[in-house]
């Protein structure tokens, strides 16, 4: 089978838990210190090898496809007043042999649907789905550590962690048998189920290395959960045909799609930051003192 070249970033939603904030401006770009969202999520791509990335948009994302779009102004400005470093991290947007492409989802009929948009632009190869909102922090990052698996075992690859049970009706749950150092071989696949009802707590995170085969299915699949096309039925049919890993990646996730887990992101990320994470951490540590 191929390598993974092409990767889809669903971003058409909302983003209502943000608002106000995501009235005007898509909750993808939500900043995390000085970086959107989805510049963390293609960053997490490029480092996998992945070269084309696909977006899968809706009204009111015009700002992501300016965000990775030449600013000819600002480079000049930039460039005028010495600011070099600046310039560097503007151009750093747009490196050398990557793509970007951009696709709308005329309606808002789930994940599985986004992701069925972008079957003309995939074409026949196995390509990779990830979510902005889910911002994971690993060495090496998480799409590059699946990738790997994906090369290894020629297979879709899912990428999962443990969660509380009280938490699995928010997840895609999957069973299954262990087959080595963080790798499952899953047996099934069920979206969002009560917790009594949970095959496991191994929930689907946002990241996915699927074969193309799954537009098959999702062309197929009935409306799902809250009347949606849910990628996770779709890929219980797959799993129908094809075998499908899960992998409980290295790293930690921060579930941005939430006030809670932006913050804890905003918190960790400023920590390590190379220009404000002394300052920062200085900060911190004079107003817990004023706490008492």
């Amino acid at each position: 089978m191929n390598k993974v070249t092409k990767a889809v970033f669903p971003v058409a939603g909302l983003g209502t838990r943000f608002l106000p904030a995501t009235k005007a401006s898509p909750k993808e770009m939500l900043p995390v210190v000085d970086k959107p969202l989805i510049q963390y999520a293609v960053e997490e791509a490029a480092a996998a090898g992945i070269t084309e990335m696909i977006f899968v948009t809706g009204r009111g994302k015009r700002n992501i496809e300016d965000h990775f779009d030449k600013a000819y102004e600002l480079e000049a400005e930039l460039e005028l007043k010495g600011k070099h470093e600046l310039l560097e991290e503007v151009r750093s947007l747009l490196p050398a042999g990557l793509s970007y492409v951009y696709i709308r989802q005329g309606e808002a009929r789930g994940l599985g649907h986004a992701v069925l948009c972008a079957k003309q632009l995939v074409g026949d190869g196995p390509f990779a789905v990830i979510l902005a909102d889910d911002l994971i922090d690993g060495e090496p990052p998480v799409m590059q550590q699946m990738t790997r698996v994906f090369e290894a075992h020629h297979s879709s690859v899912l990428g999962v962690q443990n969660v509380a049970r009280k938490n699995t009706s928010q997840y895609g749950i999957v069973a299954s048998e262990p087959m080595g150092d963080r790798l499952h071989k899953i047996s099934g696949i069920v979206e969002k189920p009560a917790p009594e009802a949970a095959p496991s707590t191994l929930a689907v995170v946002g990241r996915y290395i699927l074969t193309s085969r799954i537009f098959h299915h999702l062309e197929q699949i009935p409306e799902g959960a809250g009347g949606e096309l849910q990628l996770t039925d779709g890929i219980a049919r797959l799993l129908e045909e094809e075998r499908i890993l899960a992998y409980a990646f290295d790293g930690i996730r921060y579930d941005c799609g939430n006030k809670l887990g932006y913050l804890q992101a905003t918190l960790e990320y400023g920590l390590k930051h190379k220009e404000v994470g002394t300052d920062f951490a200085a900060y911190l540590k004079a107003s817990r003192e004023k706490l008492g």
